[in-house]
């Protein structure tokens, strides 16, 4: 696959991954759509895209207000046409224990990491199937596939990104559209700083394991990458990838690891 003069549609484009896949993406020749709830932010990532030479089109988006998508992608078809890729980037992770979170917070990362993503998928797959074909890419985590502390709400979204977007790569193989599950590890991102605690609010803190991870750069290489060979599924990270290979292969080992390792 080849992304010159493609539309591509990112969300949570305004900082870390979603921001490095928006300048990989450019450097490719894509025509690009950029989405969050950031706008002053989105205005800085459009101008430094513009410099490297590719088109760029913000639309503003928070992935909480479900009952605007459809309108937002209807627009977005007429102004371009087509959406040949859709990279669903967009979401919070979360920094508490299962005892301590009320409901409340639940129900907000579902909404941000699991609905909001399947909402803007069901708005865009009528038009790609339409159009012939298409790519659906998620992020997801390697907490999506397993449990880790302090991460319950998160880990069962993500776990649940994977059961809706297999299910939805089987069900659209004969359409010609193509999905993507990215499992980032350990990532130098703000992930941590706005992940969410047990009052709902920012957790406010750079993680020491995240504050050793790869770069984004890095893992927009290997996202886009994985796009571009039609994977199904591509882990991205470093020695933290392992634990997804210890938890298939000995759980034993994995459970008593997974109770010892310091969480953040």
């Amino acid at each position: 696959m080849h992304f010159k003069n493609m539309v591509v549609w990112i969300t949570g484009a305004s900082s870390g991954i979603g921001e490095a896949l928006v300048y990989e993406f450019a450097r490719q020749g894509a025509k690009l759509i950029i989405s969050s709830n950031q706008q002053t932010e989105l205005e800085k990532v459009k101008s430094a895209c513009e410099l490297i030479g590719s088109e760029c089109y913000i639309q503003f988006l928070d992935v909480t207000e479900i009952e605007k998508m459809q309108t937002i992608t209807d627009n977005l078809i007429s102004i371009f046409g087509k959406i040949d890729v859709l990279v669903n980037n967009a979401g919070v992770s979360q920094r508490s224990l299962v005892v301590e979170t009320p409901l409340s917070v639940d129900r907000k990362i579902m909404e941000i990491d699991y609905f909001g993503t399947v909402a803007l998928t069901k708005t865009v797959l009528p038009y790609m199937i339409k159009n012939g074909g298409g790519y659906i890419a998620a992020t997801s985590s390697i907490s999506g596939k397993f449990g880790f502390p302090l991460r319950s709400a998160y880990s069962a979204a993500k776990n649940a990104l994977h059961g809706f977007f297999e299910t939805l790569r089987a069900e659209v193989y004969d359409d010609n559209i193509k999905v993507l599950l990215a499992f980032p590890g350990r990532i130098k991102t703000d992930i941590s700083l706005h992940a969410l605690t047990k009052d709902g609010v920012a957790h406010g803190k750079m993680d020491d394991g995240q504050n050793t991870g790869i770069t984004a750069e890095k893992c927009a290489k290997q996202y886009v990458k994985a796009i571009r060979k039609d994977k199904k599924e591509v882990l991205i990270g470093a020695s933290e990838l392992l634990m997804v290979y210890i938890h298939k292969f000995t759980p034993k080992l994995f459970y008593k690891l997974a109770r010892t390792i310091k969480p953040t």
